[in-house]
């Protein structure tokens, strides 16, 4: 399920939620939209829902985190942004960002939080 990420780069800046779901799971961020019922800002709670419907556990936990090397293997990323709030994706050294695009560190943000992913057993 995760063994590789293809980057989804947001089609509208009110999508990155939906493009990290897309990365995650293989499917399009128009077919996360649909299921979602929602093509703008997602919450938390939609992400969770959505991770743990589509074979993936979301920890509770919100972590704080300020390098790179404070993070699990695979986590979502909430990212204060010098424009806004903004999800992301982290994958075992590399930073999948919907609007910045792949880098081996966070984006300019303020304030940086994380929960760890981890897929279910198949």
């Amino acid at each position: 399920m995760t063994d590789t990420i293809r980057y989804v780069h947001e089609p509208t800046d009110l999508q990155c939620g939906q493009a990290v779901l897309a990365m995650l799971t293989g499917r399009t961020t128009d077919e996360i939209c649909a299921e979602l019922e929602n093509d703008r800002e997602t919450t938390l709670k939609e992400m969770r829902e959505y991770l743990n419907a589509h074979g993936f556990r979301i920890s509770n936990k919100r972590v704080p985190v300020e390098d790179r090397t404070e993070l699990p293997g695979l986590c979502l990323l909430s990212l204060e942004t010098p424009r806004c709030w903004h999800w992301s994706l982290y994958r075992k050294g590399v930073f999948y960002d919907p609007e910045h695009g792949v880098s081996d560190d966070f984006p300019a943000s303020s304030r940086k939080y994380y929960w760890e992913i981890v897929p279910e057993e198949t």
